[in-house]
C-alpha cells in the first residue's frame, strides 16, 4: 500500500473513531440563578430546558406536580396526563431534559448529577411560583429513576409526596451476566455508537398502538440510542435502585402487570422495597403496561394518581393497590402472551 494510501486509511479510521467516542453535555458553570419562563426552565448554567405546563382553568390550583419523562421520550409525554390534572385543580410542568426533546443536543446524555440538579431547580421553582399548595415530584421510566435519585440524596427539595410510573430500576445487579458484558464491551469499545432495538424483539410499551404509531411519527422522540447514553442510563439506574430502600417521602408506585419494558428481577425488589415502608402506596394495574398513562385505560390510573394527591390514606378507586404485587413482579409472561 502506498503511504498516501495508509495516510488516507489512517484518516478514515480516525474519523470512524472520533465519531464512536464518548460525549456528554454536563451541567456548566452557574452563572445565573435558576428561573422558569412560560416555556423554559432556565438553568443555573444558562440552558434553556423546554416546558409545557396545564393549569387549571375553572378552579383555583390545589396541588403542582413537576413531571419528568421517560428515556428517548419528552415533555409531551404529560399532554393527556397534564389536562386531565388541571380538571381536579392540579397544575402540572413537564419539561425535556437534558438531552431530549427540543433540548440542546438531543441524544447526548447530561449524565445523573446533572439530571438530578435540573430536577431540583425545577421542584424549588414550582414552590416558589405556588408556596401555598403542596408540591409534588413524578416521573415515568428514566423520568421515576431520577425522581429516585432526587429525592434520597443529602441536599433532596422538599416535596409533599413523589408519583413513580414505572421507575427504571434496571441496575447492575439485577443484570445477568450477559447484558452486563455487553454494555460494558460495547461502552468501552465503541460508546459512540447508535444502536437500535432488534427487528422482531416483541416487548410492547403499551396496548394503545395509535399513541406508540404516534411517537414512532414524531421527531422530537429519539429513535437509537448512544452506548454511552446507555450507559448512563444504567449508572441513574443503578442509583434508583439502591434509592428504593431509602426513600421516605410519601410515595404512589405503579406498574402494570404487562410490563415488559422493564425485567421481573428489578421490579420484584423495587416493589418489596419500596412496599415495606407504610408511607409508600404500591398499585399494580392487571390491563397496565409500561406506560401506564397512556395506555388505553389510562384514564383509571391519572385519576387514581389525583385521588391519591387530595386523599393518600384513601384507597384507590381503581383497586389496583390491593392487586396482587406478584400479578407483576412474578415474571409471569402469560399476560402479555410472551
Amino acid at each position: 500500500m502506498a503511504l498516501r494510501d495508509r495516510i488516507a486509511a489512517l484518516a478514515v479510521a480516525a474519523a470512524v473513531l472520533a465519531g464512536c467516542a464518548a460525549n456528554y453535555q454536563p451541567m456548566g458553570t452557574s452563572v445565573t440563578p435558576a428561573r422558569m419562563t412560560d416555556t423554559a426552565i432556565i438553568a443555573a448554567d444558562g440552558v434553556a430546558l423546554p416546558l409545557r405546563s396545564w393549569l387549571p382553568e375553572q378552579q383555583p390550583v390545589r396541588a403542582a406536580v413537576v413531571a419528568l419523562h421517560g428515556f428517548n421520550d419528552y415533555s409531551k409525554a404529560f399532554e393527556g396526563t397534564g389536562r386531565s390534572f388541571a380538571d381536579y385543580g392540579i397544575a402540572t410542568y413537564a419539561y425535556d431534559q437534558r438531552g431530549f426533546g427540543a433540548g440542546s443536543a438531543p441524544g447526548i446524555w447530561a449524565g445523573k448529577d446533572t439530571m438530578v440538579a435540573d430536577a431540583h431547580a425545577a421542584v424549588e421553582l414550582v414552590r416558589a411560583k405556588h408556596p401555598d399548595v403542596p408540591v409534588y415530584l413524578m416521573g415515568e421510566s428514566m423520568g421515576g429513576a431520577v425522581t429516585l435519585a432526587t429525592l434520597t440524596r443529602r441536599d433532596a427539595p422538599k416535596v409533599d409526596g413523589a408519583i413513580l410510573v414505572a421507575p427504571a430500576v434496571w441496575g447492575r445487579e439485577t443484570m445477568g451476566f450477559f447484558p452486563r458484558a455487553a454494555l460494558w464491551i460495547s461502552y468501552n469499545l465503541v460508546p459512540g455508537m447508535t444502536v437500535t432495538a432488534p427487528k422482531g424483539l416483541k416487548i410492547q410499551p403499551s396496548d394503545n398502538i395509535e399513541m406508540l404509531r404516534a411517537l414512532g411519527r414524531d421527531p422530537l422522540v429519539i429513535k437509537g440510542s448512544r452506548v454511552d447514553a446507555l450507559e448512563g442510563l444504567t449508572d441513574l439506574m443503578d442509583e434508583a435502585l439502591q434509592a428504593c430502600d431509602h426513600l421516605q417521602v410519601p410515595t404512589l408506585v405503579l406498574y402494570g402487570a404487562h410490563e415488559q419494558v422493564l425485567p421481573p428481577r428489578p421490579v420484584k425488589r423495587a416493589i418489596a422495597a419500596l412496599g415495606l415502608n407504610a408511607r409508600h402506596t404500591v398499585a399494580v394495574y392487571p390491563d397496565g403496561y409500561h406506560m401506564l398513562l397512556r395506555d388505553l385505560k389510562g384514564d383509571a390510573v391519572v385519576r387514581d394518581v389525583a385521588s391519591w394527591i387530595r386523599t393518600p390514606d384513601i384507597p384507590l378507586a381503581s383497586g389496583a393497590d390491593r392487586a396482587p404485587r406478584e400479578l407483576v413482579a412474578s415474571g409471569n409472561r402469560s399476560a402479555s402472551g410472551g
